[in-house]
């Protein structure tokens, strides 16, 4: 028997142990084990055994990435930033053009993943893709990039908390409710990976119900504006330039909308038959947020009166109110206008829970390989709950340290935006550059786009590049600052210490010299 036969059958017998000692006897179980196994195995030829529980399903897959995504969070607080540029027109244009381009990405995010189904998802694509260096930079603006997401997340969240609870929405009070959420998040993410499904798995009903609650209410109650209200600008922009310039800034509503759908493949390893549920759980979790989006933001939309006052709302203590807020409030009632603002404050505080599942899912592949400080520390598993503890807290000590230092939630959202798609793109360039190849990676996706993968990914790429570098444009130069200083200091980082000590994963390595020919990547 060969080595690689003696490490499968190991990781075989492992597993099926751990199915044993975990599922109850005569209950139906056994098809269940017998798929964690296979799962196991797969997961072994890529040089790992099965530490995180493999406790989820397809739906409780995709429901990470919606819950991530969360149109609640990402269309209502944005809501006001989107209006001000491009007015109601980015509403009815906006959404749609970012829907179909992030599908594209999604859809070759979704082929990658099925190639490569681990927890390390956009890092070990650029590993294998790209090379060692690559995929450790990758790596990192993954991390920065839902570590920036999560902050913007849990504030807006602690934001729409306070009124709620009759607690003026001072600066400190808000750091405080949003630190309190994360810790909550922390503790959740602590107790297992099943815990948190059940959640995300509530949170898509929470999302539905809610979207459906708001339009309808909207559509009954509110006075609405004539259709052609649609096709308006903002008659008064945020600033003097060109309409296509407003509009493509506006844009930032939807494109942060659309991140974090990475989440479903960081849970590659905990989920079952994850070469095909894990891809259908990125794309479906755009096209889904995509439909139900469009509704909300149209009913938003014409329910609003005026959309200067929209902008300008503040509360009786003088506090900016969300635009999205505003507009219930006024269509609606105070009493009805709450009542759907809670709903929207629970599909945040779910989004901030998901994302913490996922951020941490990213620490932790990268220490197991040894990529990161302390890197002993942050890839312990904890055996009886089958969960990355300091990766989990890592996370939430560097959301409240990020919050603390840009306090502004249009900075942490657009540098999350920029350096989270910076992360899925590089992958989907080093894909296309390695479909030329003999033996192809796409030949080892169970999920694929067949012939339609290089022209899909090229879309994607066009698309993404130009996003990247609108957002990171004047009123968010701060962002691109801060990424720009990210990248130098990763840059000084990979070549004065990391490409010394740093290997990369084996099977990665491997896999590079055959997509790439160059023995040193």
């Amino acid at each position: 028997m060969s080595l690689d036969a003696a490490h499968c059958l190991a990781a075989h017998n492992a597993t099926n142990r751990l199915c044993a000692l975990r599922a109850p006897q005569g209950l139906g179980f056994s098809n269940d084990c017998h798929m964690k196994a296979s799962d196991g195995q797969d997961l072994h030829r890529f040089g790992y055994t099965q530490e995180l529980f493999r406790d989820m399903g397809g739906f409780s897959n995709f429901a990470i990435s919606f819950s991530i995504i969360s149109i609640l969070t990402g269309a209502v607080t944005l809501f006001g930033y989107g209006l001000q540029f491009g007015g109601p027109r980015e509403m009815l244009i906006g959404w749609p053009v970012a829907t179909i381009f992030t599908l594209a990405l999604a859809a070759s995010m979704g082929e990658l993943c099925s190639a490569y189904p681990t927890s390390g998802a956009m890092y070990h694509w650029a590993s294998a893709l790209g090379g060692t260096g690559w995929g450790w930079f990758v790596a990192w603006m993954n991390i920065v990039g839902l570590v920036a997401a999560q902050a913007g997340i849990n504030y807006s969240c602690a934001q729409f908390i306070l009124p709620f609870l009759r607690i003026p929405v001072s600066d400190r009070n808000v750091f405080l409710m949003f630190a309190a959420t994360l810790v909550i998040h922390g503790v959740l993410n602590q107790f297992g990976v099943k815990l948190v499904s059940w959640l995300n798995d509530i949170s898509v009903t929470v999302h539905i119900i809610g979207v459906a609650a708001i339009v309808a209410a909207i559509f009954f109650f509110a006075p609405l504006q004539p259709v052609s209200f649609l096709a308006t600008k903002n008659p008064h922009p945020a600033m003097n330039a060109p309409y296509f310039w407003l509009f493509l800034l506006g844009l930032l509503q939807a494109q942060w909308t659309y991140t974090g759908f990475d989440g479903s493949a960081h849970m590659a390893e905990e989920t079952e038959d994850a070469r095909r549920t894990a891809p259908w759980g990125i794309v479906l979790s755009v096209a889904v947020s995509g439909i139900v989006g469009y509704f909300l933001l149209l009913a938003l939309t014409l329910a609003i009166r005026s959309v200067p006052d929209v902008l300008a709302a503040k509360d009786a203590q003088g506090n900016t109110i969300p635009a999205a807020i505003a507009i219930l409030e006024t269509a609606l009632g105070a009493r009805i206008g709450n009542a759907l603002g809670a709903l929207a404050s629970m599909a945040m505080w779910f989004c901030g829970l998901a994302c913490v599942t996922s951020a941490s899912r990213a620490v932790y592949a990268l220490a197991r390989d040894k990529g990161m400080p302390a890197s002993g520390l942050f890839s312990r598993v904890n055996p009886k709950r089958g969960t990355p503890g300091p990766a989990i807290w890592a996370v939430v000590i560097a959301t409240i340290v990020t919050m603390a230092w840009s306090g502004a939630v249009p900075i942490v959202t657009s540098l999350s935006t920029v350096a989270l798609y910076v992360a899925y793109i590089l992958p989907v360039i080093f894909g296309l550059w390695a479909r030329r190849q003999p033996a192809p990676w796409s030949k080892n996706a169970h999920w694929s786009l067949g012939r339609w993968g290089a022209p899909i990914n090229a879309i994607a790429i066009v698309y993404t590049s130009v996003i990247c570098v609108v957002l990171i444009m004047p009123p968010n130069q701060l962002s691109g600052k801060t990424l720009a200083g990210v990248v130098v200091v990763l840059a000084a980082v990979y070549l004065m210490v990391v490409r010394h000590k740093f290997s990369g994963p084996e099977w990665a390595r491997k896999a590079a010299v055959l997509q790439t020919g160059d023995s040193n990547s």
